[in-house]
């Protein structure tokens, strides 16, 4: 027992400096090929905390809102955010330890086998590469709130050249730009919750006091597609889960910026640490406000004719507050550009992970003297082109294209950070390693892993439910919701075959390669100077 703490013990420290070729190029300093630690303890921070908080808390609620129900909507977001916490608390203990580039690609690769990490991560690139134009379809939304009659390629070149610019400067610039954009945002959840409490007390200048009218007419939960009964009601609940999962998405993004991350046994841990926060106070929160305040049969909720509200704005108008909206679009507008712009992070960052597992071409793996991963940013840049669809397709049908393909690929991508630490586990106990030796461990395992696989897997199959019932059929909407399921299993299966080797036996796990350098760069940091730098220090 003595002998596998000790073992435990010098792994934690990475004693072990046998460092495998495959990962070498991964962990070695700034050198041709290679990323760098540039995001400090603030970004990863305020990244985990606001990162991606975008267009689906703020304006596809509203959708959400119309087919559940008040009640409908908020127990959908406690049912999803009971998944994401599951999930992040999963991935934080693998990450914390092992904070590689190419976050849980190259962990899957490791743990499970190179077919999985290959089809985890074409299903992630694939994920951000696409909701980063979906971001954009939500932008020029948001940029017909004041003028409809300007075309909407003029609202995504716009931001388009804000996206791009960011990330072509480098990760540095990208975690300021964040840091910045995630504050507004945070200011801006924050500040309409408290806004909409007072106005449903009947604080707004029509002093009408709301308190929980809407909850008993039209009702907490909505008659899904005119079904009567329980059975309508729990449609209209189901039918939130797959927006929900849209609004989550992006949370296990503190993975992928592991590689990058200045002191990541030390920062990623609190990230980790807090997701709980988010999950409760902006979405749990911000779901029981707009509940509150806009009733679920209010006709500016639905997208349509390329024009598209939050929920926050119609209470907002609705309460006679005159200038306060357009304020609020604007924060909204830079919600999405802010999205958007950890969307092409993300998707770059992820097939600078494919190439450095050989699942990708080695060009990827070109980067400039400062880090940055050039080809990969342009190449995935490239794609957010798709978001010009909305100039003919109307931007409210295109983002509810991209919404369900991203949900299906996000959930995915849950599921397989789950498999991945189910087999983490199995070898940490075969191998003897003591998980209370780790940076980061909860006592929650291996449930809140289990419960994850299972419940990502059922909103999945279940996720293009709405197209069986009579007379609902939609082409697209089958396409999208099921496209990347259906995807998954043949890319899995072809790598298998491409490979030809088996899942990794939990003995033969590399729990050894990188750990040297991981401690190399951890550090203690130095004392706060005073009660301001502590209560810095403590908040990010």
């Amino acid at each position: 027992m003595g002998a596998e703490k000790t073992d435990a013990t010098a792994y934690q420290k990475g004693e072990f400096s046998d460092v495998s070729d495959r990962d070498a190029e991964s962990i070695r300093g700034p050198q041709p090929h290679t990323l760098q630690r540039k995001l400090k303890n603030r970004h990863i921070a305020m990244i985990s905390i606001g990162g991606v908080i975008g267009t689906g808390l703020f304006v596809g609620t509203a959708n959400s809102l119309a087919w559940g129900g008040p009640v409908g909507l908020l127990l959908g977001y406690m049912v999803m955010g009971s998944i994401v916490y599951c999930v992040m608390v999963t991935l934080g203990e693998m990450v914390a330890f092992l904070p590689i580039p190419g976050g849980h690609i190259k962990l899957a690769e490791r743990f499970v086998d190179p077919a999985f990490s290959f089809a985890m991560g074409w299903n992630y690139w694939y994920n951000w590469t696409i909701v980063s134009p979906a971001e954009l379809s939500a932008a020029a939304l948001l940029m017909n709130f004041w003028n409809n009659t300007v075309n909407d390629s003029v609202w995504v070149i716009m931001c388009l050249v804000v996206v791009v610019t960011i990330n072509m400067l480098g990760a540095g610039a990208y975690g300021e730009a964040e840091f910045i954009f995630a504050s507004i945002k945070v200011v801006t959840i924050t500040g309409l919750i408290i806004l909409g409490i007072i106005i449903d007390l009947g604080g707004g200048p029509n002093h009408d006091r709301l308190g929980f009218r809407y909850w008993k007419n039209p009702g907490p939960f909505v008659q899904y597609n005119g079904i009567q009964g329980s059975k309508g009601r729990f449609l209209g609940w189901w039918a939130v889960m797959t927006q929900a999962a849209f609004s989550f998405i992006g949370t296990e993004i503190v993975a992928i910026a592991a590689g990058e991350a200045k002191n990541p046994r030390r920062t990623l841990p609190k990230a980790i640490r807090r997701v709980y926060i988010r999950i409760l106070l902006f979405y749990i929160g911000g779901t029981f406000v707009i509940g509150l305040l806009v009733p679920s049969n209010n006709t500016s909720l639905q997208l349509k004719s390329g024009t598209a509200k939050s929920p926050f704005v119609i209470a907002i108008e609705a309460a006679g507050i005159k200038s306060l909206p357009s304020i609020i679009n604007a924060c909204l507008l830079t919600s999405a550009w802010s999205a958007s712009s950890s969307d092409l992070y993300t998707s770059s960052r992820a097939i600078y992970g494919l190439a450095a597992s050989g699942n990708a071409p080695k060009i990827f793996l070109r980067t400039t003297r400062q880090g940055l991963p050039y080809v990969a940013v342009i190449f995935c840049a490239s794609f957010s082109l798709l978001a010009f669809m909305a100039v003919s397709q109307g931007a409210g049908k295109v983002f509810d294209w991209l919404s369900n393909m991203t949900s299906v690929a996000g959930l995915m991508t849950w599921f397989g950070i789950s498999v991945t630490y189910l087999r983490f586990y199995k070898g940490m106990k075969v191998q003897g390693i003591d998980r209370k030796t780790l940076p980061y461990w909860t006592n929650l395992q291996p449930y809140a892993a289990w419960y994850g696989v299972i419940s990502t897997l059922t909103i999945c199959i279940f996720s293009g439910w709405s197209v069986f019932l009579k007379g609902n059929w939609n082409t697209a909407t089958f396409v999208t919701n099921y496209i990347l399921l259906i995807a998954w299993p043949i890319l899995y299966v072809g790598a298998r075959f491409y490979y030809r080797t088996g899942p990794v036996a939990a003995e033969d796990m590399d729990f050894k390669s990188d750990l040297a350098q991981i401690e190399a760069d951890t550090y203690d940091e130095p004392p706060p100077q005073n009660k301001m730098e502590a209560f810095w220090r403590w908040l990010m």
